[in-house]
């Protein structure tokens, strides 16, 4: 297959997709295109898009490729769509950082870092598959661990998880972040992007990689007990 046939079917899955497709599942609709040659031709795209000035990018996101509008045009996008996009409030995005750069980490070292109660934090965040449960750590009472999802890395418009902002960042961005703040929202992204995850991350000591005293940690198995997630899948 010629390679504009190529860019052209591509881009024709990627708008009709609406979300990250991966390579795995492009290569498997192609039966006389080899694999390698599809992820170069994404990659070509991919810096085509990019350096075209296009209302239109083709980026990496959560594990495949997506379409995604120019955050400049945020502004108009929303007048299109008269609405904002949803933002997670502080608390939600507090807990969100700890479990992206902490993963898996159990509810008890969670509230241990945030010094509150966070169980209903953490039903929500189920509730919008930006988290799941990974199972249960062999430790006294062997209470749930929590990760992070693939709905997580498209949200904040993240490759991988090694796409997550290194910690020496964290004091540039801090400042950065909180100028922003004071600003209208000027991306079309769902939610702030990766610099004010990790922003949030600062705040709450995630770079502190300390591990949850015995104490804190028997306190919140307490309040654990009681608030537990029902579903463990």
């Amino acid at each position: 297959m010629e390679e504009e046939r190529l860019k052209s079917i591509l881009e024709s899955l990627l708008f009709a997709a609406g979300e990250p497709v991966s390579l795995a599942k492009l290569a498997a609709i192609f039966e006389d295109v080899p694999r390698v040659t599809i992820q170069k031709t994404l990659a070509s795209m991919v810096t085509s898009y990019a350096s075209e000035n296009r209302g239109i990018s083709i980026e990496e996101v959560a594990g495949g490729y997506q379409m995604r509008t120019a955050k400049e045009h945020a502004a108009w996008v929303r007048k299109l769509l008269a609405a904002k996009p949803p933002r997670l409030s502080r608390p939600l995005l507090e807990t969100a950082a700890i479990i992206a750069y902490r993963q898996p980490i159990t509810r008890p070292e969670i509230e241990q870092l945030r010094g509150v109660d966070s169980g209903g934090v953490l039903e929500t965040l189920l509730e919008r598959r930006l988290i799941r449960i990974e199972g249960r750590k062999e430790a006294p009472g062997r209470p749930i661990v929590y990760g992070t999802t693939p709905e997580f890395l498209e949200l904040f418009g993240l490759k991988d998880l090694d796409s997550l902002p290194d910690l020496s960042e964290f004091r540039e961005i801090e400042r950065a972040v909180e100028q922003a703040e004071t600003k209208p929202i000027e991306s079309v992204e769902k939610m702030p992007d990766e610099d004010a995850l990790a922003e949030t991350a600062t705040t709450v000591g995630v770079e502190a990689n300390a591990e949850p005293t015995d104490e804190a940690v028997e306190s919140a198995d307490e309040a654990s007990d009681r608030d537990e997630p029902k579903s463990e899948s």
